[in-house]
């Protein structure tokens, strides 16, 4: 039986309510999770740049 790769996560940043963390997949891609409350949006790295530049447009 091949050996199953872990799933490796690191938690960005989070406040009481939301949360931000990446995954390391076991096919090498690295996935963004944006938790808010009980909503999670799932980014693949090309759609997660493209929200990181949206987000700098509010300021």
């Amino acid at each position: 039986m091949a050996e199953e790769k872990e799933l490796t996560t690191n938690t960005i940043a989070e406040t009481e309510n939301y949360a931000v963390w990446s995954a390391a997949e076991p096919d090498g891609e690295v996935t963004y999770h944006l938790e808010l409350n009980n909503v999670t949006v799932h980014f693949f790295q090309e759609e997660w740049d493209e929200y990181i530049e949206l987000i700098k447009k509010l300021k």
